[in-house]
């Protein structure tokens, strides 16, 4: 555990992060920063078209439904942990910091989800792609061996934070709210998870495309709620966000410089842990739609961005700020709950435990996706080795719930990290394509 905590100071440490922003900051200056220019164009292409029915062909999924898969993945503990951590450690102002580097990480998931879709494959009528086949077959053999590594560090990772991780955040709740053992709870959601998987990327896009609905709008109604009920708090919480971050001097006197700092580093590993651009987990679903284009499927991990970092996890730090809880002593899903308790009442904790097991139940679903296109790379599409590792991720589900899983988070963390570098080696080395077919049809 020593070696795996000295390999995520340097994974998840300062250059790291360094070169998630720039990456984000390169793409989004040669693309003229067009997840704001157009925004009137990308927005109408997705928010414009979610009430409107999609086609797709047989055995494939639409656009949306891959959005919601990857949504289902993205939205989870992060945006409620993860919030609440980066506040902690880094002040009110890191929420701002999580806000650029979402705006920056909306470029960068652009381009992963536009080469995820331009170099796929199809076997019997069905897509599948990733950072594994836009590694391999863009940039050629010679670097088959990042590919092998994104996919194997991958596959690990599933069973840290896509299973172990997010049972035990389930389990926990629900013992704590109702008094039902883990273990009973643990076999339960691996019940859940065993019977989403067996229908492939299909029935996990049908169920995620009915719940990510569900669990982002009550979430985000409990955060419309709290500005009907005290607007001042919600400014409050606002203009604090912006004066942490811009003015630090008239907040933190003369530590205000160590504190930027912090809030820079937390804010932007917490925004690149919540919506995961740059790791290169949602190119693996993205592949799988019935897109227009590469360009048009890439609208959608802006949009997927948008709606996880400056939506969701917004109304996250709008309560724990505006609550004023920030200040004592409470951390972590413990700080939210607190601080929705202070505008809601004891309906407040119910609440955010509500929100925890459907954040954490869809992260299950969707990070079963991500482990298995990894083995099946692997394996060469070995439909035993998938099914094996299937079997695998939903025993790591039920064992999840039921052990402390500290150094589990660790591993995941490294082996999240580790993902990350081969998938941003090769969308620098290919945006020009994305640049250049990108201002094609724009």
């Amino acid at each position: 555990m020593q070696i795996v905590a000295a390999i995520n100071k340097t994974v998840w440490g300062v250059p790291m992060l360094l070169l998630v922003m720039s990456c984000g900051i390169y793409l989004s200056a040669r693309l003229g920063f067009f997840q704001i220019t157009k925004f009137p164009l990308w927005s109408r292409e997705t928010f414009g078209t979610l009430l409107k029915r999609q086609k797709k062909a047989n055995g494939r999924i639409t656009p949306y439904q891959a959005v919601a898969s990857a949504l289902a993945s993205s939205i989870g503990t992060g945006n409620i942990v993860g919030v609440a951590t980066a506040i902690t450690a880094g002040g009110a102002g890191a929420v701002f910091w999580m806000w650029v580097s979402a705006l920056l990480g909306m470029a960068t998931k652009y381009a992963e989800i536009f080469l995820s879709v331009k170099f796929r494959m199809e076997r019997n009528g069905e897509y599948y792609g990733g950072p594994m086949y836009y590694i391999k077959r863009g940039l050629g053999k010679g670097y088959t061996w990042l590919s092998v590594l994104f996919a194997i560090s991958g596959a690990f990772a599933c069973l840290g934070m896509g299973a172990m991780n997010q049972s035990n955040s389930i389990s926990s709740v629900v013992s704590f709210f109702i008094g039902t053992p883990e273990w009973v709870t643990g076999l339960l959601v691996a019940t859940i998870a065993a019977v989403a998987m067996s229908g492939g990327i299909s029935r996990i896009s049908h169920f995620a495309e009915k719940m990510v609905p569900l669990m982002a709008g009550l979430y985000i109604l409990g955060g419309v709620g709290i500005i009907v009920l005290s607007p001042g708090s919600a400014i409050d919480a606002l203009h604090e966000i912006c004066a942490s971050a811009l003015t630090p001097q008239a907040v933190y006197g003369a530590g205000a410089g160590e504190m930027v700092k912090k809030a820079i580093r937390f804010g932007v590993a917490r925004g690149v842990f919540s919506n995961e651009a740059g790791l290169g987990s949602a190119p693996l679903v993205h592949a799988a739609a019935d897109a227009k284009s590469p360009m048009h499927q890439g609208f959608w991990g802006m949009f997927e961005v948008f709606v996880d970092t400056i939506i969701v996890c917004t109304v996250t730090a709008i309560a724990v700020i505006g609550s004023g809880c920030h200040n004592g002593e409470a951390s972590g899903a413990a700080l939210v709950t607190r601080a929705f308790q202070a505008f809601f009442g004891d309906f407040g904790g119910v609440f955010v435990a509500v929100a925890t097991v459907l954040f954490a139940l869809s992260t299950i679903l969707g990070w079963s996706y991500y482990g298995e296109r990894c083995v099946a790379y692997l394996s060469h599409e070995n439909e035993r080795l998938s099914k094996a590792y299937q079997g695998v991720f939903v025993a790591a589900v039920a064992l999840g719930a039921v052990l402390r899983v500290e150094s589990v988070w660790e591993i995941g963390d490294m082996f999240n990290g580790i993902m990350m570098i081969p998938n941003l080696i090769a969308v620098i080395l290919l945006s020009g394509i994305v640049i250049r077919e990108t201002k094609k049809e724009l």
